[in-house]
């Protein structure tokens, strides 16, 4: 028998859309969260992709979030949007909050989102991508629960961190890159403790501050930042803007919700898209195509440009579907009911 399952993109859809909406998300929520999940699924980005509906359905029926919240849009400045998830996905939030923020950058050359009090746990390229499929340079950053300990600490006190960007070139895809200021995403480590594997030393410290191979042991201790002293220092910046830059938590003062306690897993985003057009008027494609030829340099090199693995994969995926492990899919149509 095999131990993986492969589904068309539009299998991973509505089988998604099923988990969801069979949870009590209503259909605005369900689609944009599966927007994201299968988005990540489609470019093999495991961690991020249909494994995530699991975490959304536990954290709802833990209370952790509002699956019927409607976000709240306020237009704070010229160049900034706020937008209050109260207590919902982040996903929907960013959604509608995207339109103002793209013509707030064409009309100011730089724009804010700014989404607060929100539930967040996907991965930040399909935004970022989306801003770029505008023809803007798209930035996102947000915090997450303290799993990762400073540089020189043993405690968990940072989050995960994450910080994408993506610029967009003509005719191509866009150049993207989208990582966590931890060596790893945490979903990686989970991953590996599903499978009953071991992660590389350098990833993560015990409970006691000892490096470990083991990826409960990591759970339950530390996650380390990548680059030491330099990481954490990202980290840190991405903490206090995506923070109390626009009013929100810091990502220690969050917890995830648990079925002893609804926690407190709510916290902020923020994006920034900037308008080549706004900042450069009639000279702006001619400055983007002088930013191919860094491009073109690096691949000269045979270097390989960040997400270029993920263009590839997603282009497969769309051929031949997406595949997952049995026990993964098994477990989703347990939850969809079907």
């Amino acid at each position: 028998m095999s131990d993986a399952v492969t589904l068309t993109v539009e299998q991973a859809e509505r089988l998604s859309l099923a988990v969801l909406e069979g949870n009590g998300f209503s259909h605005d929520h369900a689609a944009a969260i599966m927007r994201s999940v299968v988005a990540a699924q489609t470019d093999e980005c495991h961690s991020h992709g249909l494994y995530r509906l699991i975490g959304c359905v536990q954290a709802a029926r833990n209370g952790g979030l509002d699956t019927h919240a409607e976000p709240e849009i306020m237009d704070q400045a010229p160049a900034i949007t706020r937008v209050n998830a109260h207590k919902g996905c982040s996903l929907l939030s960013f959604e509608k909050g995207l339109p103002y923020l793209i013509e707030k950058s064409r009309h100011c050359g730089v724009s804010v989102l700014a989404i607060n009090n929100s539930f967040h746990f996907s991965a930040l390229w399909p935004e970022v991508e989306q801003i770029s499929a505008h023809g803007l340079v798209g930035i996102a950053m947000t915090p997450t629960h303290a799993f990762v300990a400073p540089a020189g600490g043993s405690k968990p006190l940072l989050g995960t961190n994450p910080i994408a960007f993506s610029w967009p070139r003509p005719g191509t895809t866009p150049y993207t890159f989208d990582f966590a200021t931890s060596v790893i995403a945490r979903g990686d480590i989970e991953l590996r403790r599903r499978a009953g594997k071991t992660i590389p030393e350098g990833w993560a410290v015990d409970q006691t501050g000892a490096p470990t191979t083991d990826p409960a042991e990591a759970l339950a201790g530390a996650m380390l930042t990548f680059g030491g002293h330099k990481g954490s220092a990202l980290s840190t910046m991405i903490g206090l803007l995506a923070g109390p830059l626009i009013g929100d938590v810091l990502g220690h003062e969050t917890h995830a919700a648990t079925e002893d306690t609804p926690g407190n897993p709510h916290h902020g985003e923020i994006i920034i898209a900037f308008s080549p057009e706004t900042f450069l008027g009639a000279d702006a494609q001619k400055h983007l195509d002088h930013a191919e030829e860094l491009f073109e340099r690096i691949i000269e090199q045979g270097a390989r440009l960040p997400s270029q693995r993920r263009f590839e994969a997603r282009e497969r995926s769309r051929a031949s579907g997406v595949t997952i492990p049995k026990a993964l899919h098994d477990e989703l149509t347990a939850l969809a009911g079907v």
